[in-house]
């Protein structure tokens, strides 16, 4: 499934995509806060992963495209995550240094998490965001996510967001 907001298209990712995401996830900015800069090796590993859940049906991420220099910017979906032995689906982002602080985030956040209440039916989603995170805080809180609990995710301070289909629900019909 593709769609589009004013400024971005989302769409599934392609084996092709790996020399554009390549660059990205070796960049030290782009990979902050979370395990460090990827090798070629562990780029292609992970967009494998992504391209596997796709075409599993399940949810996944989706490359963000610019739609004004139809430029690969970074990657807004979901993760399938383990947090304190219980199973979740993240809405995890990384947009490109050059694109940061222009509301890009959070619009490709709000897609994400419209599509997997409004056509998904997921009954919930979060964000883990590591405390000092504070432009990532802004764009789950932006999502209407509410800190839920802290906890340690892959041995970092991690705050855990959360908004349920119920609450999304909710905010929609005030609108």
């Amino acid at each position: 499934m593709e769609f589009e907001t004013r400024r971005l298209i989302l769409r599934p990712f392609r084996q092709e995509d790996v020399d554009l995401l390549a660059p990205l996830m070796a960049n030290t900015d782009f990979m902050r806060f979370s395990l460090g800069a990827f090798t070629p090796e562990q780029t292609v590993a992970f967009l494998d992963k992504l391209i596997d859940w796709e075409r599993r049906g399940l949810p996944s991420q989706f490359a963000v495209i610019h739609r004004n220099d139809n430029r690969l910017i970074g990657y807004c979906g979901f993760f399938h995550q383990q947090v304190d032995e219980m199973d979740e689906i993240e809405i995890g982002y990384r947009l490109n240094r050059d694109y940061w602080s222009r509301g890009l985030a959070t619009e490709a956040a709000r897609a994400v998490r419209d599509h997997g209440f409004r056509d998904l039916k997921l009954p919930r989603v979060i964000s883990l965001i590591h405390p000092d995170n504070l432009p990532s805080r802004r764009v789950a809180e932006k999502n209407g996510m509410k800190i839920e609990r802290k906890t340690v995710f892959r041995g970092f301070p991690t705050l855990v967001f959360a908004i349920t289909r119920e609450q999304w629900l909710a905010e929609c019909a005030a609108e």
